[in-house]
């Protein structure tokens, strides 16, 4: 997606935590839940059903252009019905 870009750090996460790019850009498109946290900061989240609906949290800081993803992960805190 044209409007965001992934910083050094998500990256890596995605890396080490094996979380597949087009999920991302998934999330951010059909983000079943979006906010704006405390930080300022935009929080998408989504099931993805390839990981047993794991919830993947993508954190965007939404000052810079294109929008920077800061972080993604799964998100323990959060469940989805299966």
């Amino acid at each position: 997606m044209a409007d965001y870009v992934l910083s050094k750090h998500a990256l890596g996460m995605m890396s080490e935590r094996h979380i597949l790019e087009d999920w991302v850009w998934q999330t951010l498109e059909e983000s079943g839940t979006a906010y704006t946290g405390e930080d300022g900061n935009l929080h998408f989240t989504k099931a993805i059903p390839e990981r047993e609906n794991r919830i993947l949290h993508v954190v965007v800081s939404p000052k810079d252009s294109p929008k920077r993803i800061v972080t993604l992960f799964f998100d323990r805190r959060l469940r989805s019905k299966r």
